[in-house]
């Protein structure tokens, strides 16, 4: 692509942009070469200013800065104000704005963005809409996975699965829209047609990330103004702010009588081993009642979202039905539907707050016993031990305590922490440091109607040991444990 079409919506300082051609836009100077872009980007941990020399050393003549770098006079070096914003409007030129052959949903909130993407995909999938997903657990369409690093990727990035996913025909995207993602441009330019918001509490304030909470209620915002309609959780404070910003037409949803759809009661329902909750709703005059096939009352509320979504699309009511009995989050309050003898639910938690929640949500449920397997990542984050280990000692029937990340530090030691809080909590306990062997002895005591949770892991398949990522899929060894235990 020339350089002239690339450039095109970037403020540049530059008056002339020669007419040459551009195989690529990079950012990271390893992936440099003669005919590329090279952008310097600045980061967290590194200046990409830093290393346009070495980005020049191989090859490349072209550069996007925003300060000088000092370079040979053979380079072109073109300036802009802000890269990273620039890299977003650049992407979208050369990706030639996937968006506008999607309808991309952005999604927002706190908590709730990765079980409302795959509630809203089950949904419009089932009403042949064929959708793809960008959040947490990774990118895919169809039978087609593409990795991610950031809940909502660099811009770069994003505009090139989007593309991916408009020529693999896809014709909606439900895309998480992180805070983070927001400050950094990653997702300027694209063209949303639906803004969704969950939630707002106080989140990713510290280094590196947003001084106040302030600052990141600003950014959830942002989303807003961007997208031609939006669903909102009117149950939130926070919504009034939201509603302000948007651009175009208002859904709202929650308990709020003044919702447009109004969830009025639920039911903790039991299907096989499944745990799913049935609620009552409402839309005007109109009563329907939905299962969702995750337990909890806070996913009926997710799921009040693919509803409003859905008929936004145009889905029918049975297949609205058939997409909320059928959904299956990766790693977010996981039912592992193999599993007949006892329920396995496998979640992200990993603090104090998540696994209260998940464990409260369990014992809301007909059960025998609530047997919890969990760890703590090493080398951070400490205090998180004594949370866990004091919430599952106060609720759990009996607590696991293993490895979950460890890298480096003492296995042992981390559990050995965990166990003292589990211990002055009053609950009951085993140390098995080796996780694989945790989760063999986890699924070998649970009995019938017993619930096991297996948390901290979710939907990653790698365990960090000592600066190295190594496979590990939990849902695995607990399926291999499982055909184990049936064969006797």
């Amino acid at each position: 692509m020339k350089l002239k079409e690339i450039m095109k919506g970037v403020s540049l300082k530059n008056d002339n942009i020669p007419d040459r051609e551009i195989s690529d836009i990079v950012y990271d100077s390893r992936k440099a070469s003669p005919e590329v872009i090279f952008v310097c980007l600045t980061g967290a941990f590194a200046d990409g200013h830093d290393y346009a020399l070495s980005a020049y050393e191989k090859g490349c003549r072209t550069f996007l800065c925003s300060k000088e770098v000092g370079l040979p006079a053979d380079a072109l070096v073109l300036y802009t104000e802000n890269t990273r914003k620039a890299l977003a409007a650049m992407s979208c030129s050369f990706f030639r704005n996937p968006s506008r052959e999607l309808k991309v949903i952005g999604i927002t909130g706190t908590k709730g963005k990765t079980t409302v993407a795959h509630l809203v995909r089950s949904v419009l999938e089932r009403g042949g809409v064929t959708t793809g997903i960008i959040g947490t657990v990774g990118a895919f369409y169809g039978e087609t996975s593409l990795p991610t690093v950031n809940t909502t990727p660099e811009s770069y990035e994003l505009q090139k699965m989007l593309r991916q996913m408009a020529d693999g025909g896809c014709k909606a995207v439900a895309m998480e829209v992180s805070s983070l993602g927001l400050k950094h441009h990653r997702v300027e330019g694209t063209e949303f047609y639906m803004g969704v918001f969950t939630n707002l509490y106080p989140d990713h304030i510290g280094t590196n990330e947003h001084e106040t909470f302030e600052e990141y209620a600003y950014w959830k915002r942002q989303l807003f103004p961007m997208c031609r309609k939006a669903i909102v959780n009117i149950d939130d404070p926070f919504s009034e702010k939201i509603i302000e910003s948007c651009g175009g037409e208002v859904i709202t949803y929650g308990l709020s009588n003044s919702a447009d759809y109004v969830l009025e009661d639920t039911e903790k329902v039991r299907l096989g081993s499944v745990l799913a909750v049935k609620m009552q709703t409402r839309q005007g005059t109109r009563e329907k009642t939905y299962t969702v096939a995750m337990p909890g009352e806070v996913n009926a509320h997710n799921a009040m979202i693919a509803v409003a979504c859905g008929q936004d699309f145009g889905v029918s009511e049975d297949q609205i039905e058939l997409g909320l009995e059928q959904v299956r989050v990766k790693g977010r309050c996981e039912l592992v539907r193999e599993i007949e003898d006892f329920t396995l639910i496998i979640d992200y938690a990993h603090n104090g707050v998540s696994l209260k929640s998940i464990i409260d949500t369990a014992r809301g449920y007909e059960h025998n016993r609530i047997i919890t397997l969990f760890g703590s990542v090493g080398g951070r984050t400490e205090c998180r031990r004594e949370e866990l280990g004091t919430v599952s000692g106060k609720m759990s029937d009996f607590t696991v305590i293993t490895s979950d990340d460890p890298d480096y530090e003492d296995p042992e030691k981390i559990c050995k922490e965990i166990a003292s809080y589990c211990e002055k909590a009053g609950g009951k306990y085993t140390v098995i440091p080796d996780r694989g062997e945790a989760i063999h002895y986890a699924v070998n005591m649970a009995q019938k109607r017993d619930i096991l949770i297996l948390a901290g892991k979710g939907h990653e398949n790698f365990m960090k040991i000592r600066g190295k990522k190594l496979p590990f899929s939990e849902k695995e060894e607990a399926l291999d444990a499982y055909r184990k235990k049936k064969e006797g």
